[in-house]
């Protein structure tokens, strides 16, 4: 045997010692993570009902109208109202025209006639000559016959028949309330905007600043609707799903706090993270309103709920950042989980930038691109108990099979791997582009 000969001979076999070593190594080191790293899985098709995400693209907005009182045909009186009142003789001279007073600004009042008499706390209205007059719950012609009465019945009337008695409603009573939302504040919607520009990245939580607004509202106008109107319109995206009122006339502070401390003792603090107040359930004085609903579903409300008193205060809370996580091919990242409509397992590997069937540098020898895609998904989820439930999801049964698409929960963390046989045709293909084929098998 020549001496050139045994030379190719060495240079075979030492080229053939490098390419075991370099695919050896990258198993070991970077490739085939399927086997080198289990997981311990179940398939898609396997996770029990209650541990998926509930769709919330289907959930329509609460009809409006249920969040607005109805207005009676005439209005009543009760404690706050300002009448206008004039008594030819009494309030008022024979020889003067009666003082005619306008309506406060934005006020839906025509002028009034007469001059300002409160009813009082007692529901009663005080004027000269005559005893205290009650009104409450009456109309104002109801209230104008009664006065008429006063001064023009009895034995020993007060005024003759011609005398002139007007009687009109100069003010209505009105009801302080307080409205603090955190859905509209600027911060909150820098957040939201800059989230959407940049795929949905997270690079702080939600905002919880708050923008508060104290209202006097007219009465039959003291309801939700009217309060939610002037302090920016319904609740969107930013917000959580249900708002709360918190009833001003049975507020006990005391009992609240007890509250709040039993809740922050029988709970761990990782269920109430970022410094987060916890809302603690009070169904004597808070009373929660939801504003999106399964179609179909009518909301559980009385008339009396959504009407508002003095004190009242609307909590429109703001929606917690709610995020997945991706991890693997995905690259590491939080993302934010939309509200508005539901994001499913292959839309969000779309969203990290690695559509199904997309190709990815793998890096390892000689930096020669993959031919077959990653297609096995791991989705780990949070469950009761401190545990977590690993779903494994083949991607080419999501394109075929509409229902193999789970949609994300928040907290899920999405890895995306090869499969082992999609790790070693890629590993075969590396090798062959860089030592070529004549090298493998001369």
């Amino acid at each position: 045997m020549s001496s050139s000969t045994n030379n190719k001979q060495v240079r075979v076999g030492f080229g053939r010692a490098i390419t075991l070593a370099a695919i050896l190594t990258s198993l070991s080191m970077t490739g085939c993570t399927a086997l080198f790293n289990p997981i311990e899985t179940i398939p898609a098709n396997r996770v029990p009902a209650q541990f998926l995400a509930e769709p919330q693209a289907n959930k329509v907005p609460i009809d409006v109208a249920r969040l607005r009182q109805t207005k009676p045909p005439f209005y009543t009186l009760d404690a706050d109202d300002v009448l206008g009142v004039f008594i030819e003789g009494v309030l008022g001279n024979f020889d003067e025209a009666p003082p005619v007073q306008l309506p406060a600004p934005n006020s839906d009042l025509p002028p009034a006639i007469g001059f300002p008499v409160p009813v009082r706390e007692d529901g009663t209205i005080s004027l000269p000559l005559v005893k205290p007059i009650p009104l409450r719950g009456l109309t104002i012609q109801q209230a104008e016959a009664l006065i008429t009465r006063a001064y023009r019945g009895g034995d020993q009337p007060i005024l003759k028949e011609d005398s002139r008695i007007i009687v009109t409603l100069l003010r209505e009573r009105t009801y302080r309330v307080f409205v603090v939302r955190q859905d509209n504040s600027r911060a909150q919607q820098s957040l939201q905007f800059q989230g959407r520009q940049s795929g949905g990245v997270v690079s702080d939580r939600s905002d919880f600043s708050s923008r508060g607004f104290v209202l006097q509202l007219p009465a039959y106008k003291n309801d939700v609707l009217n309060a939610l109107s002037q302090t920016g319109g319904l609740p969107g995206v930013n917000a959580k799903n249900e708002l709360r009122i918190l009833r001003g006339n049975r507020l006990d502070i005391a009992r609240r706090d007890e509250q709040l401390t039993e809740f922050y003792r029988s709970n761990r603090p990782d269920q109430f993270p970022y410094g987060v107040v916890p809302t603690v359930a009070d169904e004597t004085n808070t009373i929660s309103i939801p504003m999106r609903m399964n179609p179909g579903v009518v909301p559980n409300l009385r008339e009396e709920d959504i009407i508002l008193r003095d004190g009242d205060i609307i909590y429109v809370d703001s929606r917690e950042s709610e995020v997945y996580y991706t991890g693997g091919l995905l690259g590491g990242g939080e993302r934010v989980l939309p509200r508005d409509y539901d994001l499913d397992v292959l839309a969000a590997v779309s969203l990290a930038g690695t559509g199904v069937g997309t190709n990815v540098s793998s890096g390892l020898i000689g930096g020669a691109a993959q031919r077959v895609p990653p297609t096995e998904l791991i989705v780990l989820r949070r469950i009761p108990g401190a545990r977590q439930l690993a779903i494994r999801i083949d991607l080419n049964d999501t394109i075929n099979d509409p229902r193999q698409r789970l949609l994300v929960k928040p907290g899920d963390t999405l890895i995306l791997r090869f499969k082992p046989q999609e790790e070693i045709i890629n590993f075969a293909s590396g090798v062959f582009f860089t030592f070529g084929i004549r090298d493998l098998f001369n």
